[in-house]
């Protein structure tokens, strides 16, 4: 009973999390439609409420947002938006923080979390994984010098909280792993581990044992 029992919460645990996650993220984007007047909302038109039109209306809504500044009228749009934001003292230092972030992380030709790294911390001998964020700047890189990396070791199992830590680059080691495999591993708190790379003997012992 008790071999039922668990293999019956591997099933249901997975999909009951996943579900739980996508109703919340449906519901909030849902209150999208809370700013439309009440008379011309789905709910009202419709006679019923009919989940998921916020996040069609919010993904149509990034898609012409999108659009309109890709064009000279919308860059000089948006150049206008952000100089007016620019004159507000707390607003500013928000607005331009969270900006060079999504921009660093958003951009096709951004480094950002783009490799996972091998790193030594909290000390030597002990080693966890990290995301490289870029190099070193300001006063730091003047001081560190150009032979240095900037990493983010994020916590298990939120990532989303972590430390930033400027480390010279002979002591991180770049995996064959893509970011996605060494999120799943950091979460999973190295329950779920990554393939083994081709050609690697992991890789070839696992081949010969599934033959």
């Amino acid at each position: 009973m008790k071999k039922y029992f668990v293999t019956g919460l591997l099933i249901w645990i997975p999909l009951v999390i996943t579900l739980m996650v996508l109703a919340w993220i449906v519901n909030t984007l849902d209150q999208i439609l809370l700013i439309a007047p009440a008379a011309v909302r789905p709910d009202a038109l419709l006679g019923f409420h009919l989940p998921g039109i916020g996040v069609l209306v919010t993904l149509l809504l990034i898609l012409l947002t999108g659009l309109a500044a890709a064009n000279f009228v919308g860059q000089r749009l948006v150049g206008f938006w952000e100089s007016l934001l620019s004159r507000i003292p707390v607003v500013k230092s928000i607005y331009y923080s969270v900006k060079q972030v999504s921009d660093t992380l958003l951009s096709s030709n951004g480094q950002a979390f783009r490799k996972a790294l091998l790193i030594q911390y909290p000390h030597q001998g002990i080693w966890t994984i990290a995301f490289q964020t870029g190099k070193p700047g300001g006063d730091a890189a003047r001081h560190l010098g150009d032979d240095f990396v900037s990493v983010y070791v994020p916590t298990t199992p939120n990532p989303t909280s972590g430390f930033f830590l400027m480390l010279p680059r002979k002591d991180a080691i770049e995996l064959d792993m893509s970011v996605d495999d060494a999120l799943k591993y950091i979460i999973s708190m190295g329950v779920v581990a990554p393939p083994s790379p081709p050609g690697s003997a992991l890789h070839s012992s696992a081949a010969l044992l599934n033959r």
